[in-house]
């Protein structure tokens, strides 16, 4: 695991150990891709048929790293901007560029989290060391993930809950509607043994939360996720919620936590809006100094998105990195599900 020391230190720390000459004179590839979903997938607010993407590669004397990134819909942050941010870098990152100047060039965003991913891969390649060992990680075990269930008619939302045949831990979209207590029920009646957790992707109001409550509790929820819109949180002053709630799209990156104490309980991490696995792995690291307890979470995306984000998870008392079982197909090297966990073979990434 990570020291016990300042989190943005430990940051600073993982990039001075790099060696700049690995990363002269490098080749960049940036790629966009569509990948098709199952089935629409619709949160409050937002509705998904396909998955946009953009895939860097890097390479150098023959081994390729590569990074894929989903970028942040709420905040603009898509295909197009990640694309112009990368390309507007293309000469400082080919003729070489660490992780900690990246971290200074660009915000917290999908464009960032791609190359971070990419420079990770890169560095493992060159050197014959995984990036676990890289971050100074336990050798990763197989994580407990959530299997999610988008928005939709209760009983709709029992099927899909039902047919994750393995999992032993689900998430739901909620939207801020009167439905949302028929959907919960019809899941927990349809899966009475799972772990429970509820996503209301800031559709909630306080009045509504308080109506929802007694619902939440009486089908053992375990977990409620960014009940209310970014500039809300005071609407959590002086609520005593039987059930942890996390925060997610009110924080991107470190600077963010701080903010956190005393309304939220827990800090779901998504390599897309804290801009890749360099700073994700602070955030889980200053989310537990701070007393909050750290989950990693994923804006959908291929297997390639989710290994690095499986290395965060080995730091997070919740993982929910489900993103591609909602795709038609997926990458030829995969991520592995397999009794409701998530593994990630060496050969995939890092």
């Amino acid at each position: 695991m990570l020291d016990a020391i300042d989190p943005v230190d430990a940051v600073l720390r993982m990039q001075s150990a790099m060696n700049p000459l690995l990363f002269e004179r490098l080749s960049l590839k940036v790629v966009k891709e569509q990948w098709p979903l199952k089935m629409p997938f619709r949160i409050s607010g937002y509705r998904w048929d396909v998955l946009d993407v953009v895939v860097v590669t890097l390479e150098k004397d023959g081994q390729v790293g590569w990074g894929e990134a989903a970028g942040v819909y709420y905040l603009n942050d898509d295909v197009a901007s990640m694309v112009g941010r990368i390309e507007a870098l293309r000469t400082a990152i080919e003729a070489g560029i660490s992780r900690d100047s990246l971290r200074q060039l660009l915000p917290p965003c999908g464009a960032r989290n791609a190359v971070d991913c990419a420079l990770w891969d890169l560095e493992a390649k060159l050197t014959g060391r995984p990036c676990w060992q890289l971050a100074g990680l336990s050798l990763p075990k197989p994580l407990l993930t959530t299997f999610g269930c988008g928005a939709d008619l209760p009983e709709r939302m029992a099927l899909v809950a039902k047919g994750y045949h393995q999992a032993r831990a689900i998430k739901l979209k909620l939207t801020g509607e009167p439905i949302d207590a028929q959907r919960v029920s019809a899941v927990r009646d349809a899966c009475p043994d799972v772990w429970l957790g509820v996503d209301a992707n800031q559709g909630f109001t306080r009045s509504f939360l308080e109506r929802l409550m007694p619902v939440l509790v009486r089908e053992r929820v375990s977990l409620i996720e960014q009940p209310f819109p970014i500039g809300k949180e005071a609407l959590l002053d002086g609520f005593a919620s039987p059930i942890p709630i996390a925060a997610d799209e009110c924080v991107l990156g470190i600077s963010d936590i701080p903010k956190l104490v005393g309304r939220f309980n827990v800090v779901n991490i998504k390599l897309d809006k804290s801009g890749g696995l360099t700073e994700a792995l602070a955030m889980a690291q200053l989310a537990k100094q701070s007393g909050l307890d750290a989950m990693v979470g994923n804006m959908i995306g291929t297997s390639l998105a989710m290994a690095p984000a499986f290395l965060v998870g080995q730091l997070c008392s919740v993982v929910d990195l489900d993103g591609p079982l909602f795709l038609q197909s997926d990458r030829a090297d995969h991520i592995q599900y397999s009794d409701g966990t998530i593994f990630c073979p060496k050969w995939l990434w890092g």
